[in-house]
C-alpha cells in the first residue's frame, strides 16, 4: 500500500482549494472574532469522523455484508460524479446555510468529511486490516494539510483570486476522475476474478 498515494488522493477529495470559497461564504455570517474557532471546531469534527470510520469499516461493512468490490465500484462512481463537479461547479446550494451558526453540517460533513472520502477510507481499511495505523497516518496528514489550507483560505483567495481558485480546484478534479475511473476498473476485475467459477 503507498501511504503517499493515499494521502494525496484523499488531500485531492477534501478539496480545500475548492471548498475555501464555501467556508469563507458560510463562515462569512459569523462574528469575526468566532471565525476560526468555529473552523477549528468543524475541522476536528471532520477529522473525528474520518478516524471514526476507518476503526469502525471492517465491523460496518462486514455488518452489511458489503464487499470490498462492491464498495470499489460504487466508491469509483461516487468518486467520479464528485470529480465532475469539482470541473464543472454547481456549489451554490452547500452555501446557503441561513445565518445561523453551523454544527458539523454542512463544513464538517459533507464538504471535509464526504461520502467519497468515506468510501475511500473504508475501502482502504477492508483492503488492508492490518495496516490501520498507517491509514491513519495518511488520513491525518491529508486533514493537516487541508486544515492548514483552510486556516489561511482568506490570504489564499486574495492571492489566487476567483479565477485562479477555480482553476485549481478543476485541476484537482480532472486528477481525481483518474483516480475514481482506476478505483471502479479495480473494482470491476476483482468482482470478475472472485465471481469466476
Amino acid at each position: 500500500m503507498n501511504l503517499l498515494a493515499l494521502a494525496v488522493t484523499l488531500f485531492l477529495v477534501l478539496d480545500p482549494f475548492g471548498n475555501a470559497a464555501i467556508f469563507h461564504s458560510v463562515l462569512s455570517k459569523i462574528p469575526e472574532n468566532r471565525r476560526r474557532t468555529v473552523l477549528l471546531r468543524e475541522l476536528l469534527f471532520a477529522l473525528a469522523i474520518l478516524l471514526g470510520f476507518l476503526f469502525v469499516g471492517k465491523h460496518l461493512l462486514g455488518f452489511l455484508g458489503v464487499r470490498p468490490a462492491t464498495l470499489s465500484i460504487s466508491g469509483g462512481i461516487l468518486l467520479f460524479l464528485i470529480a465532475l463537479g469539482m470541473v464543472f461547479p454547481t456549489r451554490s446550494m452547500l452555501g446557503e446555510t441561513g445565518d445561523e451558526e453551523p454544527f458539523i453540517v454542512p463544513l464538517a460533513v459533507p464538504l471535509m468529511a464526504g461520502p467519497s472520502s468515506i468510501a475511500i477510507i473504508l475501502l482502504t481499511a477492508s483492503k488492508y486490516p492490518q495496516a490501520i495505523g498507517s491509514i491513519a497516518l495518511a488520513v491525518s496528514a491529508a486533514w493537516l494539510v487541508s486544515a492548514v489550507i483552510l486556516l489561511l483560505s482568506p490570504a489564499i483567495l486574495k492571492l489566487l483570486g476567483t479565477k485562479g481558485t477555480r482553476a485549481l480546484e478543476r485541476l484537482m478534479g480532472l486528477l481525481l476522475i483518474l483516480v475514481a475511473v482506476q478505483m471502479f476498473l479495480d473494482g470491476v476485475s476483482t468482482y470478475s476474478a472472485s465471481s469466476a467459477p
